[in-house]
């Protein structure tokens, strides 16, 4: 045994062990010398090198982008096709449709030149659901209620095209509601306690009873106030009538006469224009500026001012402690049909749902 481990280890050749001095020496001698005449060519070898991983890597991440992209536009196709179908087949009007309304454009009807966009027609038809659902408690699901929800869309739609209508003929006239002037508005509203003790007595009753926000009473009372500034510029008939019997009043004629001549208020023209109460500043049966108008009349003192339904000349006979007693002059405005059904004869107007 012992002498054929001798005859392998005598065959084995015998290899020195290297030094590492020697092992660097050698690897730095193996390392290529770069020059000037060769740097171009171990540039591109290096490159080369990198680029077997690199393409790989943007090849992956073009594909991850294109499947991105797919998965996106696939999503949006689906998301637009199911709220097309819930807007125009089902006529959905819950929250969430009417938030996407919101962002997204759909129109619901063409009035002249312009689209209607179907969120104004879902901001006027669900105040009026809200309403009769939770004060009036009427329950849309059953015949009846069915019924008077497909009155309120009618009503709802034709609204919003009226409104839009509306807005063409201010722009053509160059009639606008500024910031200021809806301000001025609300402060008279506020100052005869018509808007609650506070802004949120005021806020908790417009969500109660209308499901809306200080802003979206605002968004209303700005449209009520531009279709009275329509109306007013443009008739000027109601304007002239008004003025020459205010001039008649000034002049000392009898007013009581002249409010039973004139006046366009039955319920008080035979009796000289007198309201026939004591009115205080906190009367909600006549309007905000008719009240506001009183006070700051003398008594026998004559003055004019525009309401949403017209022009009233106003007389305040006596003062009663915190009330007055006067009489008016009523001149009723043209119904704003007058000047919106020539633009819908002329362009009619074209419903994307069934009115």
């Amino acid at each position: 045994m012992k002498h054929k481990i001798k005859r392998l280890i005598a065959k084995r050749p015998f290899r020195r062990k290297q030094a590492p001095e020697e092992s660097l020496e050698q690897a730095i001698q193996n390392i290529p010398r770069i020059t000037n005449e060769t740097v171009a060519e171990h540039r591109e070898e290096v490159l080369s090198t990198a680029r077997k991983f690199i393409y790989p890597l943007q090849h992956s991440a073009r594909r991850i982008v294109s499947i991105s992209s797919a998965i996106f536009v696939g999503v949006a196709v689906i998301f637009v096709s199911i709220c097309l179908l819930a807007l125009y087949k089902f006529d959905t009007t819950s929250t969430f449709m009417y938030r996407v309304t919101q962002v997204i454009p759909f129109p619901v009807a063409k009035a002249g030149p312009h689209l209607v966009a179907y969120e104004n027609y879902l901001f006027e038809l669900r105040h009026y659901i809200h309403f009769y659902q939770t004060q009036q408690k009427v329950d849309f699901d059953s015949e009846s209620g069915k019924q008077q929800l497909d009155d309120f869309r009618k009503l709802a739609l034709q609204s919003v095209v009226n409104d839009a209508y509306v807005k063409q003929l201010a722009k053509e006239h160059k009639i606008s509601v500024s910031d200021k002037e809806l301000r001025a508005q609300v402060e008279l509203l506020r100052s005869q306690n018509r808007l609650g003790s506070s802004d949120e007595v005021f806020e908790d009753v417009l969500k109660e009873f209308w499901g809306w926000s200080i802003s979206d009473f605002e968004r209303e009372l700005k449209q009520q106030m531009l279709a009275q500034k329509v109306v007013s510029a443009l008739d000027t008939d109601t304007q002239a009538r008004a003025q020459s019997v205010l001039a008649q009043a000034q002049a000392g004629a009898d007013f009581a006469g002249l409010a039973k001549q004139y006046s366009d208020d039955l319920s008080t023209r035979d009796a000289g224009g007198d309201y026939g109460i004591a009115i205080d500043k906190n009367n909600r049966d006549l309007s905000p500026q008719v009240v506001d108008a009183l006070f700051r009349l003398q008594p026998g003192q004559v003055g004019i001012v525009e309401t949403p339904l017209g022009l009233e000349i106003l007389r305040v006979n006596e003062l009663q402690g915190s009330s007055v007693r006067a009489s008016h002059i009523f001149f009723a405005f043209k119904p704003i049909s007058t000047y919106l059904d020539p633009l819908k004869n002329a362009d009619k107007p074209l419903y994307f749902i069934h009115p």
